[in-house]
């Protein structure tokens, strides 16, 4: 059996090849075919199956286009309801390519519409493709899937249903089958993963907390404490993936792009920048937001889809045409292509600027300046770097600029700097005629 897994690192998402003789098996496909085509063709294979272990939150699959491309099946679970050509499959169901089983596991916890993928092969090697239902480490988180009513007892009903998949599902299946994740850690759809690609049965069992002997009480409690923040677009994902997404390169090649403007008026859309943090204070255009996308370590994708919703317009600044193709590809990757109304560079004209920060005064007085914690909820938890700095997560920033007084100038912090930038850039388009300041890197001064 021959398993290629392909990552795509800003999202920390797996997919996954199976290659049969000369058919092919893709598992959760990421938003851009070209990956899967090239190994068809490396390995003369013809591309007959598509199987979607759950509509993604965080991602959009390209199962659809694969289908029209290729001709091939897709499989999915009954309960997901796909309005796009299918075939169920769900428990008992089976599926063969050349020398591979595949088999359906109803898993639900993650989603009520989660599957695992079982592949087993003549030697009676046997791979899980877990989707979002088992990680190396730890289980998908219970709730992403509330909607208006009432949402705690959804994320307990999938958080209960989570403890009886991981109790019941796989009790039949040896120690040595290989796990395959559908995510590893930095992932927002779990919440202590390891960096581990692929584990064994027997390994998570011994090691990941939820094969522990908890109770279903126990369970719940620690699956539903201290889980991330829901992106904005999450939900909108879901809603893609039920019904297929638009064909990937088509979307993209409709966009709009501008090189080495010297004026521009955005007409009130949002306005991103994904330059670094120092070419962005240098300068920039009015009213911009920094987020950054230099390297795939920037979680460009998850901060664009946290602080952008759904539908909103907004144009993006490149650092150089030489990213244009890279950066529309990572929009296309959480949908939001279609409101996405240009692309620019930046020309000689010297547009805005950011205030100068005095770190040395900001360390003799800082009780001068009103601080924001952009961090997330849990870090804050663990301990504020100041304490009596307002504490409002990034995600939730663009919302809240009553909650921040502007009778003193702003400091904006973070962990690290990258979220920080965002912040101080959100707030000083938000809060007019206050003085907003990135603490940036400079926090790690603060920190014990």
């Amino acid at each position: 059996m021959n398993i290629i897994q392909i990552k795509d690192s800003p999202l920390a998402h797996y997919s996954y090849v199976i290659i049969s003789e000369d058919q092919m098996a893709i598992v959760d496909p990421a938003r851009n075919t070209e990956p899967y085509y090239k190994l068809a063709e490396k390995h003369h294979a013809k591309i007959t199956a598509i199987f979607e272990t759950h509509p993604h939150a965080d991602f959009v699959s390209s199962h659809l286009q694969l289908h029209k491309e290729t001709g091939a099946t897709i499989y999915v679970s009954k309960l997901v309801g796909a309005s796009y050509p299918h075939k169920t499959f769900d428990d008992g169901d089976v599926v063969t390519l050349a020398n591979i089983t595949f088999k359906a596991i109803n898993t639900p916890g993650h989603s009520p519409d989660s599957i695992t993928v079982m592949a087993e092969d003549h030697d009676n090697n046997q791979a899980m493709f877990s989707g979002d239902t088992l990680f190396i480490g730890d289980v998908g988180r219970p709730d992403l899937r509330e909607k208006a009513g009432n949402m705690k007892a959804k994320r307990e009903e999938l958080a209960k249903s989570m403890y009886h998949t991981i109790q019941n599902k796989f009790n039949h299946l040896p120690d040595s089958t290989m796990v395959y994740p559908a995510h590893g850690a930095g992932s927002l759809c779990g919440k202590s993963m390891s960096d581990d690609a692929s584990s064994t049965l027997g390994r998570e069992r011994n090691e990941n907390w939820a094969f522990k002997n908890l109770t279903e009480d126990q369970f719940v409690d620690h699956i539903l404490k201290d889980q991330p923040f829901i992106p904005s677009y999450f939900g909108f994902n879901v809603d893609i993936n039920k019904e297929g997404a638009d064909n990937f390169e088509l979307s993209i090649a409709k966009t709009t792009f501008q090189f080495q403007i010297n004026q521009f008026d955005a007409n009130n859309a949002l306005i991103i920048d994904t330059r670094s943090h120092e070419d962005f204070k240098n300068n920039h255009l009015k009213n911009s937001i920094n987020i950054k996308a230099e390297t795939e370590d920037d979680k460009f994708e998850t901060w664009l889809g946290s602080i952008v919703k759904p539908e909103e317009a907004f144009y993006v600044v490149l650092n150089s045409i030489k990213d244009r193709d890279t950066i529309l590809n990572r929009i296309a990757k959480i949908g939001y292509e279609k409101q996405l109304k240009g692309l620019m560079t930046l020309g000689k004209t010297t547009f805005e600027n950011s205030e100068t920060f005095n770190l040395n005064e900001f360390k003799k007085h800082p009780e001068a300046y009103t601080i924001i914690d952009v961090r997330n909820k849990s870090e804050v938890e663990e301990g504020k770097i100041f304490e009596k700095a307002i504490s409002i997560p990034l995600n939730q920033l663009r919302d809240s600029e009553v909650q921040i007084p502007t009778n003193k100038p702003i400091v904006v912090h973070c962990a690290g700097g990258y979220r920080s930038a965002a912040g101080s850039s959100i707030l000083d388009k938000k809060l007019k005629g206050a003085t907003v300041y990135d603490l940036s890197d400079d926090v790690k001064q603060f920190q014990d």
